[in-house]
């Protein structure tokens, strides 16, 4: 029976600070487990490959019988970024600080594209000890009228009172809505607006991810 290699695996191995995962030849890797390796910098590797062997193949579950590998701006990024931050370039000097997001656009209309898989996280002050939750702002007050950015929960809850509306949607996980008493339930693709005043209280058993507009802009 072939292995089966899933998105908690991913994440185990990013937890520990493994930037490899080496596999067996014919394991089955979820679309899910690769999509999250790309995203948490996590390269997957043929075992046998590493030990000099070759003929190693993975399965694709979509893609049977076939080498499922796929080459993009953002799997370059994330191999350039990988390759910088262990020092493996010859003459190679890492740079001071990582770049919050990759994005492009055209600077005379305003429009903005951000590479969502490139996104580096900072922690995100819950006013609660322990929180595990991280943010990035990628659309602020300085170019827009609402702002935008990315929010991960992990295993934690903490009480917000918001001052600006906001909308969210869920693209990873759920997400638990704790307002006025009652508690709601968000799972991915779902889009909550949370009016301005709110008193509310955000909640994982796991790990979600959100994307999150406020208008206005200052999240203050």
């Amino acid at each position: 029976m072939k292995k089966l290699i899933c998105a908690d695996d991913i994440k185990s191995a990013a937890e520990k600070g493994q930037k490899n995962f080496y596999v067996e030849g014919g394991t089955i890797v979820t679309p899910s487990a690769r999509d999250l390796a790309k995203e948490l910098g996590v390269e997957l590797a043929c075992a046998a490959a590493a030990a000099g062997n070759q003929g190693c193949q993975l399965s694709d579950p979509q893609k049977t019988g076939q080498r499922a590998t796929e080459f993009n701006r953002d799997m370059i990024y994330q191999t350039i970024k990988m390759v910088l931050t262990n020092h493996l370039l010859t003459g190679a000097v890492a740079p001071a600080a990582q770049p919050p997001f990759m994005a492009e656009g055209e600077p005379q209309s305003g429009l903005k594209i951000v590479r969502g898989r490139t996104v580096n996280y900072v922690d995100f002050d819950t006013g609660k000890p322990g929180a595990n939750a991280a943010y990035r702002e990628v659309v602020g007050q300085d170019e827009s009228q609402m702002s935008a950015g990315f929010l991960t929960i992990e295993k934690s809850s903490f009480d917000r009172k918001l001052n600006c509306e906001e909308i969210q949607i869920v693209l990873e996980g759920s997400l638990a809505v704790t307002i006025n008493g009652k508690t709601f339930e968000a799972c991915q693709g779902d889009v909550l607006h949370v009016p301005k005043g709110s008193q509310v209280t955000w909640s994982s058993s796991g790990y979600v991810k959100i994307f999150c507009v406020t208008y206005p802009a200052n999240r203050a």
